[in-house]
């Protein structure tokens, strides 16, 4: 039989299709679009696309037939600006090439001796938070997992320049999504103000990042960091390294990725146990009772079942990477519809992850949905916070690692209470940010002992 041409599509507008619906309330519309089925046609201007929302359908296009696909060329052309030609917009033998270079960085022996890291550099933030305090959480978890990342990749403490690298990288983040949602954007040739100031800032990102890169090659030290890796690795066919431009990309991906990704995981785990008491409740007895007092290390991972089951509860409902999309390269058959080149597959984490099929009662914060019986009983592209396949996220034990230390060491010490009237709204950009930041009050807890500048040696 057949396969048939489009599935069902939802009303759409003359000529531009689904785009205005999309981009005026995009997590609204990805839910809605489970009304009409496990695949969904969608109409963007005259480009076709496919919304994939069964788990089945996205392990075939993640891995079943991953090497059938690329990114899309309108995140490849507005993400590579920043981020060049690193693992997450690079394809083909490339892709497999740089990831088998830089896997190693990201093993199991090596990222263990970052978490001292983890945990020193969270309690010079709580040393600066005094016994109580009322900040931005999305801010203040952007500089600390900034922090951490450029201690991890280049074994640098950037604690001065952290606040203007920041500025630097969400520009970055937020031109990029602009012009991805737009159907016509301004050149980045033209000398606008704004493209002006992004320029300005996208040369304040490059300058640190090669001015690294080439200090360390003059000294040739091997500091145990990524970026020693990075300039180490040898392809184990022809024995080549990677150009300061191969490195520069991968450095920019794994620092922007790495700490931004992970800083709205934080942001967002905070909020939520902010707004249930009883989680709050079970999480420290966790805590008091595996750490007894003391910081937590890499080696109390496994026995913070708990607390990595919040976080991961936490990213089920306001997942940093909530949409993925491919483009196939050649006519493919999906729940027994065509879908051609140059159409866009859409999977959405935000969707899934909230799909009531799947999850009993999904808008409830509930952590014990990732017990290992629950996990193991579940499709597993119903649950995918770091992508899947070939190109599933190579920093996700790095992730977790960090969300999870930087959680127990600040729960440990602190109560949260919601410091603004308003509930937060997610931001769709590149990631899901808490639109217009997120205000916690942060009270230390009574007896806990007040972190001190010289608990965290290890940052200096």
């Amino acid at each position: 039989m057949a396969a048939l041409p489009y599935p069902t599509t939802p009303p759409a507008e003359p000529f531009i299709g689904h785009l205005r619906l999309f981009r005026r309330d995009t997590l609204h519309f990805l839910e809605r679009t489970r009304d009409y089925g496990d695949i969904v046609h969608l109409r963007f201007l005259r480009r076709h696309g496919y919304m994939l929302n069964h788990p089945d359908y996205i392990h075939q296009v993640l891995v079943h037939d991953a090497k059938h696909f690329t990114k899309t060329p309108m995140f490849r052309r507005n993400a590579e600006v920043v981020l060049g030609q690193g693992l997450l917009l690079s394809e083909g033998d490339f892709h497999r090439r740089q990831r088998r270079l830089i896997q190693p960085a990201f093993h199991h022996q090596r990222i263990a001796a970052y978490g001292d890291i983890m945990v020193a550099y969270t309690q010079r933030l709580m040393a600066q938070w005094g016994a109580e305090v009322t900040v931005n959480i999305a801010e203040e978890m952007m500089r600390l997992t900034m922090q951490i990342v450029a201690k991890a990749l280049f074994n640098a403490d950037i604690g001065a320049k952290a606040d203007a690298l920041g500025e630097a990288i969400t520009l970055a983040i937020e031109t990029a999504a602009d012009r991805m949602m737009r159907a016509v954007s301004v050149p980045a040739w033209l000398p606008t103000p704004a493209n002006r100031e992004r320029k300005r800032q996208f040369t304040l990102l490059n300058s640190a990042i090669y001015n690294i890169i080439q200090q360390r090659r003059q000294s040739g030290e091997d500091t145990g960091d990524l970026l020693s890796m990075l300039l180490q690795a040898q392809d184990e066919d022809d024995g080549s390294r990677m150009s300061d431009k191969q490195v520069r990309d991968e450095v920019m991906t794994l620092f922007i990725a790495g700490h931004e990704t992970t800083a709205n995981a934080l942001a967002w785990t905070l909020y939520l146990l902010s707004q249930h008491p009883q989680e709050v409740a079970r999480l420290r007895q966790e805590l008091d009772s595996v750490l007894n007092g003391r910081t937590p290390t890499f080696a109390d991972l496994p026995t913070l079942r708990y607390t990595e089951m919040v976080v991961k509860e936490a990213m089920r409902l306001y997942p940093p990477a909530w949409i993925l999309s491919r483009m196939p390269m050649t006519p493919l058959v999906i729940g027994g519809y065509t879908v051609q080149p140059q159409s866009v597959v859409i999977m959405s984490q935000w969707a899934m992850h909230r799909h009531p099929q799947y999850w009993d009662e999904p808008e409830r914060f509930d952590p014990t949905r990732f017990t290992p019986e629950k996990e193991e009983a579940r499709p597993k592209f119903v649950y995918f916070p770091f992508g899947g396949g070939p190109r599933i996220c190579i920093g996700n034990s790095f992730a977790m690692m960090e969300a999870t230390l930087v959680l127990a060491t600040i729960m440990q010490q602190y109560d949260v209470a919601l410091a603004q009237q308003r509930v937060p709204e997610p931001e769709p950009l590149i990631t899901l940010r808490p639109k217009g930041g997120l205000q916690l009050q942060l009270r230390r807890r009574q007896n806990a002992p007040l972190p001190s500048e010289t608990d965290a040696a290890l940052v200096e």
